[in-house]
């Protein structure tokens, strides 16, 4: 059973007062040596998330971690039964396999997640509840950075990675990687994924749209990383996404239908996945 009704909600805060709470919430979040920030973004998720939701659960994916992130979640985890659980990855298997984690250890109807290194304010979550219950009910909303606190390097990425997206998939959206998105569950049946580095995230929203699934955008604030260490821009992240750009847009070219269905499910058995620890 996850989630509570939470503390008291502040009659200052629009999430509290005049926001409709949603039934239930899954948010995880990857963390690779993020001890530094993963008790913050934890109790940060346990005071902001009921205000949005009635029922919730926190998922910290731990990565592969060389430093105290695992001992630290399982604490977490064990501090908050029914509330935060932990998937364990005994080596670093990249971005989008914790992303993977994340979406297969999720339990509710609405799915959600942010990086580890509290770059996103989970308030800010609330936003994208309110886009998807709008009138055309999209199946997900994709938030877009609207002033991005990050390095000079990671900006230029970034720009040369949307630009390449829009010209060989056709793919819109102003902010692929901006780890602040919510989806239908529902939605993400049936959906498979190859990538397990950083190209995951686009790979996920280009086969939403191929089939035919409703994309939504709303602007997010982003803050500047305060502890920790960014591993983004690291040459081999950047090769292995190069690599699996190119491997779908070639499949998609010359053998679609087989390049949809290749992959795991998105939402993958939780039993199947390297270790969960719920708390004792």
């Amino acid at each position: 059973m996850a989630g509570s009704p939470g503390p008291t909600p502040d009659p200052h805060d629009r999430t509290a007062g005049e926001r409709r709470r949603v039934a239930a919430l899954s948010y995880f979040f990857p963390a690779h040596d993020e001890a530094e920030n993963i008790v913050a973004l934890v109790a940060e998720a346990l005071e902001v998330l009921p205000r949005l939701a009635e029922r919730f659960e926190v998922i910290c994916v731990d990565d592969g971690s060389r430093d105290a992130t695992p001992e630290l979640a399982d604490q977490l985890a064990a501090a908050h039964p029914g509330l935060v659980r932990v998937v364990h990855h005994p080596v670093n298997r990249g971005y989008g396999a914790a992303l993977r984690s994340g979406f297969g250890a999720s339990r509710h109807p609405l799915v959600c997640f942010t990086d580890g290194d509290r770059q996103f304010r989970l308030a800010d979550l609330g936003s994208l509840l309110d886009r998807l219950g709008k009138a055309d009910a999209p199946d997900a909303v994709v938030g877009y950075r609207l002033k991005r606190a990050d390095p000079l390097i990671r900006l230029v990425y970034a720009r040369i990675y949307r630009l390449c997206l829009r010209l060989f998939y056709g793919l819109t959206v102003r902010d692929v990687d901006c780890a602040c998105k919510l989806f239908r569950r529902e939605a993400l049946e049936g959906i498979t994924l190859e990538s397990g580095g950083a190209f995951l995230s686009a790979e996920l929203l280009i086969k939403l749209r191929e089939r035919g699934r409703r994309l939504a955008q709303v602007g997010v604030p982003h803050y500047p990383r305060t502890a920790g260490a960014a591993s983004g821009a690291d040459l081999r992240v950047v090769l292995r996404a190069v690599r699996d750009f190119w491997r779908l847009r070639l499949r998609l070219w010359f053998r679609r239908p087989e390049a949809l269905r290749r992959g795991a499910p998105v939402l993958a058995d939780v039993g199947a996945l390297a270790n969960v620890d719920e708390g004792r």
